[in-house]
Parts: structure tokens; C-alpha cells; sequence
């Protein structure tokens, strides 16, 4: 077991340092300790990748071994950046495969920002190793690669967490604890849950000769090959099925397993979707423009809707999910929430998201490499934290990887659902769904050669 160091003064000065002590009680003091420095390796050194490891810099002791990238450009640009913000100053040592890096380096723990196609490989492949796991989401492509992911944690005994940090959300933890579990909403029977950010790249871009500094195939692994046509870095990649599951698999995934979290939901009854390429048919892109998708509980129906192109229904919150019951009704975001209640005697209950700028002045020095989601820092800086503690005493993170399978799923079954024109039944204790011969053959995606999709039953 560790415990871990945490800077402070820096640490009690933050939302995050009250928050973590009301989540860790006098243990969260006990964080700030000095123990041991962490072994730390990043595969996948852009955006998403660097944001992360730079939230767990501000809040733990931590030395960072390696990077591994495909991008030869990305990643010198990240060694210099970690050179200049970790303790010791040092650069890492760099590579171009996962598999070299955890070969030659002991880790305690692994940050994956890799696009999605890879998630799953590179998550199982690291536990074997021997590291604990902070994978981004969606944690797979698949039904079975997420099976096989839970099944590789709790095989090897190591920690995995998912990267919906909305359970970490200070002003989302105020209004699970005050709203929903207070009793303020009353019985709820409906959710909706929304995406109308115009967010689909619907480039035509022309093919072109790979450039030196980037290991396409490498970059491709076990997805279809396609024609080069530009970096696919940042949005260029989410806009093609053959490397995600579109909007529902990026944007729904983060509110639906906030709503879960939320109302203590597990594995729905039953999903149903429809949507297609409705408006915006003029690019390149394969993923849905419009789509709606129904989650069925006991009493309960969660229903997702995205469109990449109109307006919004509530300006306020384009992307975001709503809580309704008898008693009031939630609006919340990663922005801020506000609280309905029912008849005009009721109180109306608004908050914003919270920011640290003045406690970590580094997430306004940077804005530009990497764009920093400011709003999603202090988020960022609890989760780590959550993993860590889970770590230190063996216990499951608050987005545990089997939370982070049930969500990720729920999102790919809603497309498979779309895709077969029928509605999906999963039984997760057969791994199966339930009568449909065709639809649990798309369970498991075909790799390409010569990857092999990973087994629940033999990782």
C-alpha cells in the first residue's frame, strides 16, 4: 500500500482539498503525507492525454517514466512540456509502442489517452503488467473489449478508472447529495439527456502522402485501415465509426453514467435507438448527425438525443441531462445546475461550476498546449484523487472500469440497436443479447490482422 504525497499548501487551498477531505474524512489529510514518488507512463501524449497527466502533477508526488506516442512531433512537444512541470525536471524516455514501454519500464500507474479503438488492448495490456489503470472514455468500441477489460482488472487485482469525471464534479456532487438524494425531486420516472453541440467534422479533406514523423499503421492497430487524408488527431478521428461509436459513444456516455451514478442505476431492461445521417451528408463523416435513443429501467425511462446541427432546446445547457419528478425537476451540466421545484412556494436552487485559477494559476498559463477544459479541472484533480485513495487502500474508484463497461456498452448497444432496426435486450451475465443471432454477431468488431480482439474468458 502507498500513501501519497500531495503539496499542502497548494492542495488545502482548493475546492478540490474540501471536497476531498468531506470524501476522505481525516484521510484526507493523511494524503498529504510523503510516502514514495509514483512510477507514471502517459500512451497517447495529445490533448486529452496531456490534460490529464498534468491534473495528476498538481496533486501527487509523481515521476513520469515514459511517453508513448505515434507522433513523433506530439510527443517531443509533451516531453518538454513534463520535463518543465514534473519535480525532478527530468525528460522521459519516449517511445513509439506501448508494448516496448511497459516492457522496459515498472510502473505504478498508466494514463491512457489514446483514441478509442485502442482503449482496450493497451488497458488490458498494461494490467498484465503490472500498473493500475486511468483509462479516457469510452472505455471500448465493443461490448466484448469492455468485458474483457473488467475481467483483466479483477483477474489481476489492479485498479481501473474510467475518465467520466462528472462523478467527481464539485457542483454535480452538491446536487447528487443536496437535490437527488435530499429527496427534493420526489419519485422520478423520466430522464432526458441531450447533445446538441455542433460537433461532427464534416470536412472532405483529399488524400495524401503519409508524413515522416507519423506511424499510421501503428496509429490505425486493430481499426480498418483507411486512406490517409490528414492528421487525424483531436476531431478528425470521432467523426469515423471505424475508430469510436460517434456522439452517442462520446458525449452520451458522460451523461448517462452521471444519471446512473446519480440514481444508483445498473445494466437497463432494455435499449432502443434510431437516428442516421439526416442533414449533414455532404463530408467525409459516417457517424450519425441525429439520433435518439431510449434506456429502459423499472419505472424509468432515460431518453438521448443529439443533433450536430440546429439549436439547441435550452441554450443553457446543449449539452446536459434532466431529471424529472413529481415534487421538481433538475436541469444539470458540466456548467452548472438549477433546481425546479414543483408549485410557486418551492425554492428555486442554482449553481455554477467551480473554478480554481487562483489556487493552480498553470490551468490559465495553459491554454494552448494543451487547451485546457477549465471547467473540468478541479473534476479532474478529484477523480485523480479518488484513484489514488482506491489504489492506497485496495478498493474500487468511484468510476470503476465495470461502471465505466456498463455505460460504454449501454452507448454501443444503442447503435447497434439503430443499426439492426430492433431493440436490444443484453444479458451481462451471458454476455449475450437476448434472441438476436444477428445483433450478438456485433458484439465483437473484427480486428485487423495482426491484432487479436481480447477474450473475457482468457485475458
Amino acid at each position: 500500500m502507498h500513501s501519497f504525497n500531495i503539496n499542502r499548501r497548494r492542495f488545502l487551498q482548493g475546492t478540490t482539498a474540501s471536497l476531498a477531505l468531506s470524501t476522505f474524512g481525516a484521510r484526507g489529510l493523511d494524503l498529504i503525507n510523503p510516502a514514495k514518488t509514483l512510477r507514471v507512463g502517459l500512451i497517447g501524449t495529445g490533448w486529452y492525454g496531456k490534460s490529464d497527466l498534468f491534473r495528476l502533477i498538481q496533486v501527487a508526488p509523481v515521476e513520469v517514466l515514459a511517453l508513448c506516442d505515434v507522433d513523433k512531433n506530439m510527443m517531443a512537444g509533451a516531453a518538454k512540456l513534463v520535463s518543465q512541470r514534473q519535480k525532478s525536471g527530468k525528460t522521459p524516455r519516449l517511445y513509439g509502442d506501448y508494448r516496448k514501454m511497459l516492457a522496459e519500464n515498472e510502473f505504478d500507474i498508466v494514463l491512457i489517452g489514446t483514441p478509442d479503438h485502442w482503449h482496450a488492448l493497451q488497458t488490458i495490456d498494461t494490467i498484465k503488467a503490472g500498473a493500475n489503470v486511468y483509462v479516457q472514455k469510452p472505455i471500448s468500441v465493443d461490448v466484448m473489449e469492455g468485458e474483457a477489460m473488467v475481467a483483466a482488472a479483477r483477474k489481476y487485482n489492479k485498479v481501473v478508472q474510467v475518465g467520466t469525471q462528472r462523478k467527481s464534479t464539485p457542483h454535480l456532487i452538491d446536487a447528487k447529495k443536496n437535490i437527488v438524494d435530499a429527496g427534493l425531486l420526489g419519485k422520478i420516472s423520466h430522464v432526458e439527456m441531450c447533445c446538441y453541440i455542433h460537433m461532427r467534422n464534416n470536412a472532405n479533406p483529399p488524400l495524401q502522402p503519409v508524413p515522416d514523423f507519423l506511424d499510421y499503421e501503428m496509429w490505425t492497430g486493430p481499426a480498418p485501415l483507411r486512406p490517409y487524408d490528414g492528421l487525424p488527431h483531436v476531431r478528425w478521428w470521432r467523426t469515423f465509426m471505424e475508430y469510436g461509436n460517434g456522439i452517442t459513444g462520446d458525449m452520451c456516455v458522460h451523461m448517462f453514467d452521471t444519471v446512473r451514478w446519480m440514481l444508483k442505476l445498473g445494466w437497463p431492461k432494455r435499449i432502443s435507438s434510431t437516428g442516421g445521417i439526416y442533414v449533414q451528408k455532404e463530408g467525409k463523416s459516417n457517424i450519425s448527425d441525429t439520433q435518439s435513443a431510449l434506456f429502459e429501467y423499472d419505472g424509468l425511462n432515460c431518453v438521448w438525443q443529439h443533433r450536430t446541427w440546429g439549436t439547441p432546446n435550452n441554450p443553457n445547457y446543449p449539452w446536459s441531462f434532466t431529471l424529472y419528478g413529481d415534487k421538481g425537476t433538475l436541469w444539470a451540466s458540466t456548467m452548472a445546475y438549477d433546481f425546479i421545484p414543483e408549485g410557486k412556494d418551492g425554492q428555486k436552487i442554482h449553481k455554477d461550476v467551480v473554478y480554481e485559477k487562483e489556487k493552480y494559476p498553470e490551468d490559465v498559463t495553459e491554454p494552448t498546449e494543451p487547451k485546457i477544459e477549465l471547467n473540468a479541472a478541479p473534476a479532474t484533480r478529484l477523480h485523480m484523487l479518488n484513484f489514488l485513495d482506491a489504489i492506497d487502500k485496495g478498493t474500487r474508484p468511484v468510476a470503476d472500469i465495470e461502471e465505466g463497461h456498463i455505460s460504454t456498452a449501454s452507448c454501443i448497444l444503442a447503435n447497434l440497436s439503430m443499426k439492426t432496426g430492433r431493440p436490444i435486450v443484453y444479458d451481462p451475465q451471458k454476455r449475450e443479447i437476448v434472441g438476436d443471432r444477428e445483433a450478438n454477431g456485433l458484439l465483437v468488431r473484427p480486428y485487423r490482422q495482426p491484432w487479436v480482439h481480447p477474450d473475457p474468458t482468457k485475458v
